[in-house]
């Protein structure tokens, strides 16, 4: 039989903000994250907002010689991780700490870092690079620093798989759990992406929006996007096995009940056209947690405002959910959040567990021109009051990875 998973701590830090309570009221009330870049100036590229955090103090949250030793992505996880715990009521002291672990993915990792420390290389020389560069840029130091701060001597890894990224990692966390690894395993996404080398790098293949407007700019479904906005933050969770969160009296948030992952193997950015891969990825979840398609009533699009995902990722629902397609509501709150690349998974996790805890389903802001392609049910402009049992949030990433995770409200 298998273990049941429940989720117990959630933390966000996010430019819609730095708490679980208020990132949820932003995105209930449909509030827009994004932004114009104040980070770097963006006179020379083709692209100008992007879901930008601003005024984050690592030291609210961590160590202050410790904080100048970690990259930024990793600041954000560790706070967001400090939420969670908190959130949680987990005091590792009386735990096993080989029965807990962390699966933290990032799609980038320090890059931050690696552009400094390449200035530095070019205008100081070799001699000057910092001895916490490699440290600080790898990808698995969020998840390898949140086990140092919590004492996490089980499983611990790092998923990267693009933008598909936070979605493998609480998927995996849900096995490790599941199969009798672990007890408890913290898991998500973190991603401090918003640097110039990294916004050159999507102008360069052409994927972000150019609509200079941040109020507009990110628009899925909508037939006048015309490409993704870039957000930064983390979303971590706590995944605990049922009778160990019962046994010290956990609140418990929220289930998780199915996970499908598949690869296109087609091409490294277009996805298969047929759409096999993301179709799969969504049955094998529903084959998981033993329900039928007809039992999902919310999915949380991948829903990228590129011209590409939108109708692709329409179509795929429809192949899998027939005439439930449009019975079921579907929105993208990467229309407020931006898209955190290998953390996306993580925060719309965290958004749809609390879309069924709270019986609220967010909504797809900016969709005021409906692309005739995209014929569903997106939840438009405005959150809508109903009373979920079970919701599938998707995530597809460059390399033709697709994952699907399905959540159910806890009753007990």
């Amino acid at each position: 039989m298998k273990r049941r998973v429940v989720i117990t701590g959630m933390g966000v830090i996010h430019s819609l903000g730095f708490s679980l309570d208020s990132f949820w009221d932003s995105i209930r009330n449909g509030r827009n994250g994004i932004s114009l870049i104040t980070k770097f100036d963006t006179t020379d590229f083709d692209a100008k907002v992007a879901a930008e955090i601003r005024g984050f103090e690592p030291t609210d949250f961590i160590d202050k010689k410790e904080a100048r030793r970690m990259d930024t992505f990793t600041q954000y996880a560790l706070a967001a991780a400090k939420m969670a715990f908190e959130m949680s009521g987990l005091d590792m002291t009386k735990e096993d700490s080989f029965r807990a672990g962390a699966i933290v993915a990032s799609g980038i990792g320090g890059i931050s870092t690696l552009e400094d420390q390449h200035q530095v290389m070019l205008t100081k020389g070799a001699g000057r690079i910092s001895p916490f560069f490699i440290t600080s840029m790898i990808a698995n130091m969020a998840a390898a620093r949140i086990a140092i701060e919590y004492n996490l001597r089980g499983f611990n890894e790092c998923v990267v798989t693009a933008c598909a990224s936070g979605n493998n990692a609480i998927g995996d966390a849900f096995k490790v759990i599941q199969r009798g690894d672990a007890d408890i395993m913290v898991t998500g996404g973190a991603e401090a992406s918003i640097t110039p080398l990294s916004f050159a790098g999507f102008c360069a293949n052409k994927a972000l929006s150019t609509n200079p407007d941040p109020a507009t700019a990110c628009r899925p479904f909508d037939k006048d996007r015309d490409g993704f906005i870039m957000g930064e933050g983390a979303g971590i969770l706590i995944l605990e096995e049922y009778e160990h969160a019962m046994r010290r009296g956990a609140e418990i948030l929220g289930e998780i009940v199915g996970y499908g992952c598949t690869c296109d193997a087609y091409h490294i950015t277009a996805p298969d056209p047929e759409g096999e891969g993301g179709i799969k990825s969504m049955q094998l979840a529903l084959n998981d947690a033993g329900i039928l398609p007809g039992d999902i009533d919310y999915i949380n699009a991948h829903g990228t405002s590129t011209p590409i995902n939108d109708p692709f990722e329409t179509r795929v629902i429809k192949n899998v959910f027939g005439e439930h397609a449009y019975k079921l509501a579907v929105s993208s709150t990467k229309s407020m959040t931006g898209h955190l690349l290998g953390a996306a998974g993580a925060i719309e996790a965290i958004i749809t567990v609390m879309a069924l805890k709270d019986g609220i389903i967010p909504p797809t802001i900016n969709l005021v021109n409906p692309d005739p392609e995209c014929d569903l049910d997106y939840v438009p402009n405005n959150a809508r009051k109903s009373d979920i049992r079970y919701a599938l949030s998707n995530a597809l990433g460059f390399g033709g990875h697709n994952s699907a995770l399905i959540f159910r409200k806890f009753n007990g």
